[in-house]
């Protein structure tokens, strides 16, 4: 799996209108229940990533830590991003299978 097709999924998201990005966004999405998956760049701040991963853990949404900063901002056509919020359901369900499959064929 490549994650060039991740990629291409997240900016369909946002031309869709189904993603919400930067960190304000995002934790605007989770506590009202608007989203189905956030991504969080792997080279995040140890602080940025625990914040999400106890917002996502609270209100049970998943949480995946993908790519970084430049290239999840050049998906959406924005500037850096740390942080996105999928939320539509079956975007978020397509993503986290691309996703799933990309790691692990990483792992091997």
């Amino acid at each position: 799996m490549d994650s060039e097709k991740i990629y291409s999924l997240l900016g369909l998201c946002m031309r869709a209108g189904k993603l919400k990005s930067g960190e304000f966004s995002v934790l605007d999405a989770i506590r009202s229940h608007k989203a189905e998956l956030v991504l969080v760049s792997e080279d995040a701040s140890d602080n940025t990533k625990k914040q999400f991963s106890d917002k996502c853990s609270f209100y049970e949404v998943p949480i995946v830590f993908f790519g970084d900063k430049e290239k999840l901002g050049h998906a959406i056509g924005k500037d850096v991003r740390t942080s996105l919020a999928i939320t539509d359901k079956g975007f978020a369900q397509s993503l986290s299978k691309n996703l799933h499959s990309y790691c692990s064929d990483t792992d091997q």
